[in-house]
This record gives C-alpha cells, structure tokens and sequence, in this order.
C-alpha cells in the first residue's frame, strides 16, 4: 500500500478546516438588526436598560445575556490527547472541535480559549478572571498534576460549574460501564478488588469515582511505567498518586495481577498480557481505555478468557468509553438550573443515568437505527451509544435534578416534565440525525450497485462508502471512463480493485441479464431484441436486474434524468418480488430540526389508500433515525372547514388510519401551519391528537410536496437526505439530479441499513 491514501486522508482532514471559511466555529446574531428601533434597543440606548437590571440583579445576566448557555472550553495545550504536549496554539483546532460537540449535541454555546501558561497557579487566575463572561468552565488538556491545582483553585474562588473533562468525564463513562458490567457479573463495588495502570488525571479521576460508588480503598492497585505505586516510592510520585499507595515494596503489574476483579487501563498499548488476564477473577472486568491502542487487544483477551467483559476506547469495537456521553448533558443540566458548582451528586447522577439508559428496553426500530443490531444490556451493550438520542433528555435531566436537590441550584427547574420534553425536541438539529443510521449501517455488509457509475459525484461517493462503511459499492459504467476519471479528480480507489463494476457494453453477465429482464418482461411487450437493446444501455434497468437476481442488495440511481422514468424501470422489475412503490419521503434537515415532506415524486394525486401508506411507511422510516414520528395529513381545509378533492380524501385516509391501532401519533386535515404551530392548531381544535410540531408532513398532491420540499432547499438551506423510496424493502432508491456526493453517500448508508421488506 502506497503512502497516497494516507496523504489524500491528511489533505482531506486539512481542507475540512480550511474551506469554505477556516475553522469550525463562526458567531451569528440571534436578534433582528434591520433598522433603526432594531440598533436603538441592540445597542445604545437601550442595552443601557439591561445593563441597570444586571447591576441590582447580577442572577438576570442569565435573562438578558447569553452567558447562561455559553461555556469556555480552556486549556494551555500541554496534555492535548494523542498529541501531548503541542502547546496553547497548535491545540486550537481541538478547542474548537469541543466547542463543536457542546453546540451539536447539547445546544450549549461555546468559546475556546488557548492560554500561553504554563503555571498552574496564573493558569488558574486568568480562569478565574473570566467568571463574568461564562455560566461555566471546560478545564481541556492541561497536563497532570497541574490540572488539579488548576481545578482546586477555580472550584474555591468561583461562583459557576468547573469541570475538567479529561479527568472526570472519563471517570463519569467509566463508572457508567463498571455499574452494569458488575450487574452482568453478578458482583458488587464493596467486594470487587481493581487493578489499575496509569496515574494520570483520568486514571486517578477514575478511581475516586469507583471510590464514590463503593469500591474499598484497600481493594485498589495502581501501577503506572515505575510499577505498583507503594509508599514510600519516590520515582513519578504526586499527591494523589500518593493517595492509592499500596504496602512498601516494590512490584509490577504481573505481581498484583492475581484475584482482581477488574483491571482499568489508561495507560498504553499491549501493557496487559494474555498471561495476566489467566490470573484474574472469573469472570474478568477489563476496561483497556488506552487510544488508540489499548493495553490488550479484546481478542487476546478472549482467547484465554472468553466470558470476559471488555471495554475500550475506540469505536471500532463494543462499550466505547467515551466522554461525550457525559460532557454536553452534564453542562446542559448544570447551565440550566444555574448549577454554582458541578459536585459528586451530580456526577453520580450522570453515572447512573448513563448506566440505567443502557439497561432501558428501546424499540426495535432504534436498535436497527444505532447499530443494525438489538441494543441488548449484557457483555457487548455496557453504556449507550454516543449519539443515542435519549442522553440529553435522560443524563441533562438526572444533573438538574441532582443539583436541585443538593442545593446548588439557582434557578430551580418548576415542571421538569416541560424540561425533558424541551430537551427531546431539540436533540435532532442538524446532519446529526444521519449518524445513527451510519452506525446502522457500520454493521451491516450490503452491496450497494449505482446505476450512473460514471457520474463524478457516484465516484466520490464510493469513495467516501469505502473509507467509512464496510458496504460493497458496484459501479455500472465502462471501466475505461471510470478509470480516467478517477485519475482526473485524484481519488485513490480503482476499478476492480477496490469495488466492481459492470460494463454494459461489455460484461459476461450480459446474456443472464438479458434472458433474465425478458423473463420478467416477456407479457408486457418486450421482444428478445428490446430486452437486448435495454441492458446495453438502460443502466437503472441493469442495476434493478442485478437486486432482482440477488447480485446486489440495493440500488441507487437517478443523478440524471427525471424521476418516474426510473422508477417505471424498478417497478417493472422488482414488483415481480411482492414489492411496490408507495410513496417518496424526503429528510430536510433544517439549522431547527429534521422536517419529513410525502409524497415529493411517485403518486401525482395518491387515492386514500395510497395516502395511508404512506403514514404508515412514513412512520417507520423516520423511526430508522431514531425519532418518534408526528405526522401531519396536510391540505387547505383545516378540520373539515372545507370541502375540496384533495381534502375529501385526507379526511377518508385518516377513516382508514383510525380502522386500525398504530403506534404513532397523526393528525389531519390541516394546513402547514397548524401542524408546525402547536398553538394555532389547539385553537383551530383543542381536541387535536397532537402534541408539539409535526415532524412529518403528507400532502394530497406531489405538486404540493414538492413545492415546500423546494423552498425549504432553497430559501430555508435546508440539507435533503432522500428521496427515501418507500415500499422498496429498501432495495432501490431514486435520488435527484440536484444530489451531491455527500448526498449519495447518506442514501448510500440509508440502503446499507436493512429494514422490513414493506420499508
């Protein structure tokens, strides 16, 4: 393998923070600023008014400014993971990257600050000194034991949460998992006996945490590169390394190894030996959180125990401990009651809301949306997966709720019910909602045929699909052109080598597809010689073929060309499996959340029936990423007040939903705006089944549909993830000519997720 790949990957990585504006971060105005009265209340005069009622009431600056949603994420750049000690400014771009995951999975607003500091005890006054701009501080990659003097001294002098997240967001994930690995082990914190490596800020914050749960101090080993640490040691010693000393002789990790319970590595790579796992307790607790190479690969650890349980950092294998499972949720509860601290409850809180999400039934559509599998609590389903969607309800709630009751709440939470229905609506807000069904599909070996494999974005797009799932993309198109193309646009995969192809103009198959489409066309008026003729040059006909005969799992066309004469291709073909087209759903995914639109394309004017299929296949769909639909029936006429084609047979699509008990909630007839107005719709009708906004709107004509579709692309910059082809059993799907690469890589992972065969 040629260093070119890793190279692309590097210019890849550079280019994603460079352009189209460098960084990830930018400040937007919340508030209007168009005219004069506007500039008159923004700024001088009228700021004055705010200013005044923050001097008498300091508590108001959480009213009038946005320092009760905004977080310093600090650091002085000398503990930068997997990087070291690369210095305030070179750390910037992961200061940045952090502000990023407060923003996207928490809603939390977020500055990074780069200090050129090195002294812990100034370190900490800079910190200190910003108390009036922030409701919360992110201490970030300070080296240990400089960290926790830093976080000493800025917990005593100020008056808002402190957290250092190396330290305790690591020992907040890791005390989640060790809950519910001792549960499946059928242990208790009290009797366990723990080996740990490293005594670095995360590993000490680690076993204080265990400490906390109930682990007996004298059942701890701690071992880092001098050996055990003992008293009396002097070589590498801190405080609070110091804290964990055990007897007065030096040993090594072979040494102490024997009887443990649980060994927890935040060390390095390869430190703990399958000989050493042969010594510990049946059955062992290894969590290997070293990254990216743990201190025993699972596999080694299995070979000699084989019931172990087994927890890393890295995402390629089961129970990543990961601290975004913790950081957004527990500021975003902290923020929101106005926390004056961040204390052990409610880190506990967080714990126990993490390890209790995992032991949560879920349904099964979820499952399939996390990772193409049941998200059962046992060995390899410890603690969530970082983008479940039910943490920020679950974790930010248990915080706020824990900071109430431990009295460091200053603005105390009155219905929490609001509080967590707030904290559901807001989870999905940006391309977020497509990861779960890239999880999905992480696990799930489909081969995935485009039918235009020609075009320059279906060649970027396979490469995307190779680097980051494990689908098999087939190309329909001649190798020679795809071939020079790929040169041309200095991508790295090749024909044949790194995917297949099929050549229309010349591939072995051609005579089995052929005789195959006549089979299938024979009583519809096509001759052996038109059969001939369309698999030389219909490429979506050769692609529904090859799903039809089983040599794909899925097809993806219509980057060219208009949509329902692809789809009178893929109806002619796979209706002969028991499948038909019902309607097409399209994901917008707007700056304020995921908006669903049917039927955008298959049916002009769909009878009642057709309407209520695609309700219900709406419904199942959306469940794929991981939200709970509300569908909207949409029409002119609002509740009957009207009587039209279209809304006379809204009104008898919903007679045929009630004939039957679903499992999700709908609504109609009604306007737009009464399904994304909650109060306009209660007072049209308070007896209305909905509740909040609709995030699924179905027309009665796609003339409809695709104009809101349209302008939401247009005018509101809405991202489209779709058209999703429903009724398929996701075996083919027709994008739009407007698609881009990124876009066909998402409907790529949409096809790579296996779903029901009605999907």
């Amino acid at each position: 393998m040629s260093d070119q790949p890793k190279e692309s990957q590097r210019q890849l990585a550079l280019d994603y923070h460079e352009f189209p504006k460098p960084g990830k971060l930018e400040i937007r105005a919340m508030k209007p600023l168009a005219n004069g009265r506007d500039l008159a209340r923004a700024y001088s005069p009228g700021v004055a008014e705010a200013c005044l009622e923050i001097r008498d009431n300091p508590a108001d600056a959480s009213r009038y400014t946005a320092r009760g949603n905004l977080v310093a994420v600090v650091t002085n750049g000398t503990a930068v993971l997997g990087l070291g000690n690369i210095g305030a400014l070179a750390s910037k771009p992961v200061m940045e990257g952090k502000a990023v995951l407060f923003k996207k999975f928490a809603g939390i607003d977020c500055f990074d600050i780069e200090l050129n500091e090195r002294d812990p005890e100034k370190l900490a006054e800079i910190v200190c000194a910003l108390e009036p701009t922030f409701g919360a501080i992110n201490l970030e990659d300070i080296k240990a034991p400089d960290c926790f003097v830093v976080e000493e001294i800025c917990r005593q002098r100020m008056n808002i949460p402190v957290f250092h997240d190396d330290q305790h967001g690591t020992a907040i994930v890791v005390g989640a998992a060790t809950v519910n690995a001792l549960k499946i082990a059928g242990k208790r914190f009290e009797d366990i006996k723990i080996v740990s490596t490293g005594g670095g800020a995360a590993g000490i914050a680690c076993l204080n945490m265990l400490q906390k749960l109930g682990v007996k101090r004298e059942n701890v080993w701690l071992c880092d590169i001098e050996g055990l640490v003992y008293e009396g040691r002097e070589a590498d010693m801190s405080p609070q390394k110091a804290a964990y000393a055990q007897g007065t002789e030096p040993k090594s990790l072979d040494d102490v190894i024997a009887g443990a319970d649980m060994f927890l590595g935040l060390s390095g790579p390869n430190v703990l030996k399958p000989e050493m796992v042969k010594k510990m307790a049946d059955p062992p607790i290894i969590f290997a959180l070293a990254n990216p190479n743990p201190e025993i690969m699972p596999d080694l650890a299995r070979e000699v125990a084989p019931d172990a349980i087994i927890a890393t950092g890295r995402s390629d294998f089961p129970n990543q401990v990961n601290n975004v499972l913790c950081f957004p949720f527990i500021f975003r509860g902290a923020l929101d009651v106005g926390a004056t601290t961040i204390n052990d409850e409610m880190k506990i809180a967080c714990v126990e809301g993490i390890a209790a999400m995992a032991r949560a039934t879920t349904s099964a559509e979820a499952a399939a949306a996390y990772k193409g599998e049941s998200l059962t609590f046992g060995r390899d389903y410890l603690i969530p997966k970082p983008f479940d969607p039910r943490l920020s309800a679950t974790v930010s709630v248990a915080v706020a709720e824990a900071a109430m009751e431990s009295g460091v709440a200053t603005r105390p939470i009155e219905d929490m019910e609001a509080y967590k229905a707030k904290l559901r609506a807001s989870v999905f807000r940006s391309s977020l909602i497509m990861r779960p069904v890239f999880e999905a599909a992480a696990t799930a070996e489909r081969k995935i045929v485009f039918a235009e494999g020609e075009d320059e974005r279906v060649l970027r797009a396979a490469q995307a699909i190779i680097e980051e799932t494990p689908e098999q993309p087939i190309l329909i198109g001649r190798p020679e052109v795809i071939n020079a193309r790929c040169e041309r646009l200095g991508l790295d995969i090749r024909p044949e080598r790194d995917f297949n192809i099929v050549n229309p103009e010349n591939d072995p198959r051609y005579r089995d597809y052929w005789t195959t489409y006549h089979e299938v066309m024979a009583r519809r008026g096509v001759t052996p010689d038109l059969a001939r003729a369309i698999m030389r040059t219909n490429t979506t006909a050769i692609a529904a073929i090859m799903v039809h005969r089983g040599e794909a799992d899925s097809m993806i066309c219509g980057t060219f060309g208009e949509y329902r004469w692809h789809l009178n291709y893929i109806n002619q073909v796979l209706e002969t499996g028991g499948l038909h087209s019902q309607a097409a759903l399209s994901l917008m995914i707007l700056e304020e959340g995921p908006l669903f639109i049917a039927d955008t394309h298959v049916h002009t004017a769909p009878s009642p029936e057709q309407i209520a299929e695609t309700v219900v296949s709406a419904a199942r769909h959306v469940r794929r990423f991981g939200q709970e639909p509300i569908i909207a029936l949409c029409s002119q006429s609002q509740f009957g007040n009207q009587s039209s084609e279209a809304a006379d047979r809204m009104r008898a699509a919903l007679a045929l939903l009630d004939a039957e008990a679903r499992d999700f909630c709908y609504e109609g007839e009604m306007s737009v705006e009464a399904a994304l107005d909650p109060e306009l719709r209660t007072r049209l009708l308070p007896s209305n089944r909905m509740q909040g906004k609709a995030n699924v709107l179905v027309f009665a004509h796609a003339d409809a549909a695709s104009g809101v579709r349209n302008i939401l692309k247009m005018k509101a910059q809405g991202l489209e993830v779709g058209p999703i082809l429903m009724g398929m059993g996701n075996r083919a799907h027709i994008v739009t000519p407007s698609i881009t690469a990124r876009g066909l890589l998402n409907m790529a992972a949409l096809a790579g997720t296996p779903v029901s065969k009605y999907g």
